[in-house]
């Protein structure tokens, strides 16, 4: 018995998951929204303490946080929420004539938001709550934010940096949700989302929904003072780590590489090449 789907079946499973996700209440909706932003915020603090430490093996280090932050995406797809860059993939329904434009558009506004508050609301309550950010660890969060909103970037500027390793990102995301979508038993769904995560977390690659987490975790952790010496920061420079340079720095730029990522690379592409009502009719 097969225990996977082909890639022509997984491009009408994607299509269909389109419809569906368009027939939900909205409070639903975001309710499953705000759990996606946490699970992926779960996944960006386990990822922020392995990131901890001096470490010469750079390599082995970034492995290590990729293959950590994996088990966001598990708990996002595998109990079952509502991710804004998976969701990205729903062009393909707009272009499938399954869904409307408005219908997608609704769908996006109350998951994206939904995903910033489930992880804001968990960075305030992992850094602010538990005390295990007030030092070195804190410190980490901070360097982190830090360097994703005020990085330096040579040879291009940085929001086009940002951009394209948005679309990076999505791009590999995407793959893993179509290739966990494949997969018919739990075992599967997880080997298939565990490498391309892996992939763009240590390929260096931004993930708008991750940087939810990261950026405020950094923020809520510069009010510390062990973690600020900790990290070796003046109080004056961490002016530059604010809400608002949160979403010029980075997170806009992140996520309209993201949209074309997953939405274009990923969706449109599968649609492209596997046919949508058409192939599911028989017209050629």
């Amino acid at each position: 018995m097969r225990k996977f789907l082909t890639p022509p079946e997984i491009t009408q499973t994607m299509l269909e998951a389109s419809a569906s996700k368009c027939a939900m209440p909205a409070g639903k909706v975001f309710v499953l929204a705000l759990l996606a932003g946490a699970y992926i915020g779960f996944a960006a603090h386990l990822a922020t303490m392995v990131t901890t430490g001096s470490s010469e093996w750079i390599g082995v280090q970034r492995f290590l946080t990729g293959a950590v932050f994996s088990f966001g995406l598990m708990l996002a797809v595998i109990p079952g929420s509502e991710l804004w860059t998976g969701n990205t993939m729903m062009i393909a329904g707009v272009m499938d004539r399954r869904i409307t434009f408005g219908a997608m558009m609704r769908n996006w506004v109350i998951v994206y938001i939904g995903n910033l508050v489930g992880a804001v609301l968990l960075a305030a309550l992992i850094v602010k709550g538990t005390g295990l950010t007030d030092g070195q660890f804190g410190a980490t969060a901070i360097k982190i934010a830090y360097a994703k909103t005020n990085e330096s970037v040579y040879g291009i500027q940085h929001q086009y940096a940002y951009f394209f390793r948005g679309l990076l990102c999505n791009w590999l995301v995407c793959l893993a949700i179509l290739i966990a979508m494949s997969a018919q038993d739990i075992a599967g769904k997880i080997l298939g989302i565990f490498f391309p995560i892996m992939a763009f977390v240590a390929s260096g690659f931004e993930h708008s929904v991750a940087n939810m987490y990261f950026i405020p975790a950094g923020i809520f952790a510069s009010a510390f003072p062990a973690a600020v010496s900790a990290g070796g920061f003046e109080p004056a420079s961490l002016a530059a780590l604010n809400w608002g340079t949160m979403f010029t720095g980075n997170i806009i730029a992140v996520t309209l590489g993201n949209l074309v990522g997953g939405g274009i690379l990923t969706a449109c592409a599968m649609l492209f090449i596997y046919g949508g009502k058409k192939q599911e009719n028989g017209i050629k």
